[in-house]
């Protein structure tokens, strides 16, 4: 089978990908592979917005003190300051392109969420991920030098010798085929890895591919123990995954147990609009103290008429699972939502494997420290992307390729093998949800890890007797990416951000500094 060659490789089709490809694509042939559906990302799942200073009593000091606080003394500030003071000129380009932001007035319609102190979230309605993500895929689909390829799964890095990244091999979920994807230069954009988790507000393509991969090939990682999750996701038995944005509480909404009382005002000084890792956790709290298997969300200090022009998604979908917001409360729980580690990166999204770089939630730039700022996320995969770009661009000439050939064989899964990856699947997520989720313990992370070990030696057998397809693919990454957050848990004996240790249940100074891992057979 003969290699594919291509200048840029994108692995994923979210903001910080298409950006990249986008600002790449006057160099050379770029090619994007996406596992699923080209909008099947992150990105399009972003109801909130992208935080930026445009509002005429704001500016970069806010945000960036902002922003820092949130992340509780790991922020990298020269980072921080690099999203806040691009950011502006960035959304106004998205604007131009086509994006369709909302306005009032004429000018950007800017919202509130926790940790901020200003209104600062530009958007579109409640589908702002969606929206950027139209314009952005309309712009790809009519570039003549970007090939966009849907169901292609990214299997691992291609590394030389002198640990050089050159492409991917990958499997063409169409055929079923093994391909190999050769690249001068490849850009990790896959997203995060919600789905180790039993509840999220990720799609299902959120398995932390690109973590896996990146580590696989020698990788340096960071603060991957920081899971943020969200406060607010829909309670209901015919949903899943359905996001409540933090902007209705930045709108007035107030969160109150089942029988009323507005919790958070013995709980944080800025009250429903506190961080999210401090909500998360009194809800958490509020739950297992009175047994309950939700809290509500109580949108009544919100005019009806705004609550419909402001959040028509969340409006129409509570209605059709006969929620009537403007009226009654949503019952809401917390789930796992947003990693703040990931693979490291330097000022212009490089790691440390030459040609490898790296955007958006896969990566780790500094930027949330110890827990993310609401809308952040957006902002810093959009600032990155072009700072990648602009880094290709001055490095990119023309050469030869390495020699590749794709030796994989690929057959379909009998269904006792099927069932087999799905139960372990389960179990994973399962026991990352009891054990390593919004309040962990010292004993809980240890027993995690011997149980996902046990699983993890068996996955290891799977793949010496199973042809590799996507499903053992995506386990496999699961079953790593799970054991990578229990191993940098273990090594923070300490209560900072999004991890809450009952047993060093306060921040130390000692552990003011990232957690670093990467694989040490590739030493």
């Amino acid at each position: 089978m003969k290699n594919t060659h291509t200048d840029f490789l994108v692995l994923g089709s979210g903001m910080a990908g298409l950006v990249f490809a986008l600002r790449v694509a006057s160099l050379g042939k770029v090619t994007i592979l996406t596992k699923k559906r080209s909008v099947d990302s992150n990105t399009n799942y972003a109801q909130g917005g992208i935080a930026a200073v445009l509002g005429p009593d704001d500016d970069y000091e806010h945000h960036i003190r902002d922003t820092i606080q949130c992340g509780e003394g790991l922020c990298d500030e020269d980072a921080v300051r690099v999203i806040v003071e691009r950011g502006p000129e960035l959304i106004r380009e998205l604007a131009e392109m086509g994006v369709r932001f909302s306005h009032t007035k004429g000018t950007f319609d800017l919202g509130r969420e926790g940790g901020h102190s200003r209104r600062r979230i530009v958007h579109a309605k409640d589908t702002t991920g969606r929206e950027v993500e139209r314009a952005l895929l309309y712009a790809i689909r009519r570039h003549p030098d970007i090939e966009l390829l849907e169901y292609h799964l990214a299997v691992d890095l291609i590394r030389t010798g002198q640990g050089e990244v050159w492409g991917v091999e990958a499997i063409d979920l169409s055929t079923g085929r093994h391909r190999t994807y050769l690249a001068r230069y490849t850009l990790l954009a896959t997203g995060g890895a919600g789905k180790v988790y039993t509840y999220t507000t990720n799609p299902d393509i959120a398995s932390g591919d690109g973590v896996a991969m990146a580590y696989r090939a020698g990788a340096r990682l960071a603060n991957l123990e920081f899971v943020q999750f969200h406060p607010t996701c829909l309670y209901h038995p015919r949903i899943k995954s359905f996001l409540i944005s933090e902007a209705v509480r930045g709108e007035g909404a107030i969160l109150r147990t089942l029988d009323g009382n507005a919790f958070m005002t013995g709980y944080h000084k800025m009250k429903d609009l506190a961080p999210r890792d401090s909500v998360a956790r009194a809800i958490d709290n509020e739950m297992k103290t009175r047994g309950d298997r939700h809290v509500h969300l109580d949108l009544s200090a919100i005019k009806p008429a705004r609550i419909r022009s402001r959040f028509p998604n969340i409006y129409r979908t509570c209605s059709r699972l006969g929620i009537d917001i403007t009226k009654e409360p949503i019952p809401v729980v917390p789930a796992a939502h947003y990693m703040c580690g990931g693979v490291i990166t330097d000022g212009e999204g490089r790691t440390n494997l030459p040609r490898l770089y790296a955007c958006g939630e896969v990566a780790h730039t500094g930027v949330h420290g110890a827990n993310r700022l609401a809308s952040n996320s957006l902002l810093e995969a959009l600032v990155y992307a072009v700072a990648a770009a602009e880094s290709v661009a001055r490095r990119f000439e023309k050469g030869r390729f390495p020699r590749r050939t794709t030796r994989r064989q690929s057959r379909k899964l009998r269904q006792s093998e099927k069932l087999e990856i799905r139960h372990n699947w389960d179990l994973i997520r399962t026991l990352m949800w009891d054990y390593v989720g919004i309040v962990r313990s010292t004993d809980r992370l240890k027993r995690a890890r011997r149980e996902l070990n046990i699983i993890q030696k068996g996955i290891d057998g799977a793949l010496t007797r199973y042809a590799l397809s996507a499903d053992l693919v995506e386990l496999r990454n699961i079953a790593l990416v799970g054991s990578l957050i229990i191993r940098s848990a273990l090594r923070r004996k300490e209560s900072r951000g999004l991890q809450y240790l009952q047993d060093f249940p306060r921040k130390s100074r000692r552990f003011q500094r990232n957690t670093v891992v990467y694989s040490r057979k590739l030493d």
